[in-house]
């Protein structure tokens, strides 16, 4: 028995398939948000002191750490070559496979909030590039 669930899953992947095609044949990319996380570790890195030159819609460079003794999923987030934090460890697990296969994953700031906690301080959005 069919279920409308997969056939619109099916209908939603070829839709994508299809934009990819043809954003590659007019030399465009794209890019499918997959994650929208805090950023975990801002107040022991450089986030604080760069504070001030960050603006939302940077883009930030996601890098794996396989060997981090604490995490091996581990994803470290730097902005302009500087150590913001990591991806949550609750959240970092898919990026930290399509990573390790070799998919191109994307970064930017989503949003920058005065705030006291600094779980709420700055929001990653993380893309896949199809």
């Amino acid at each position: 028995m069919r279920s409308p669930l997969n056939d619109v899953l099916r209908l939603g992947a070829a839709i994508v398939l299809a934009l990819a095609a043809h954003a590659n044949a007019v030399g465009q990319e794209v890019r499918i948000l997959v994650q929208s996380s805090p950023l975990a570790g801002f107040r022991y890195y450089a986030g604080e002191t760069l504070w001030q030159e960050m603006k939302v819609g940077d883009e930030l460079a996601l890098v794996r750490e396989p060997d981090n003794e604490h995490d091996a999923n581990a994803v470290r987030v730097q902005w302009r070559g500087h150590k913001l934090g990591y991806l949550p460890r609750a959240e970092n697990r898919a990026v930290a496979a399509e990573m390790d296969r070799g998919a191109a994953v994307v970064a930017r700031i989503a949003a920058l909030i005065e705030d006291r906690n600094p779980w709420k301080r700055l929001r990653v959005d993380i893309y896949v590039v199809l």
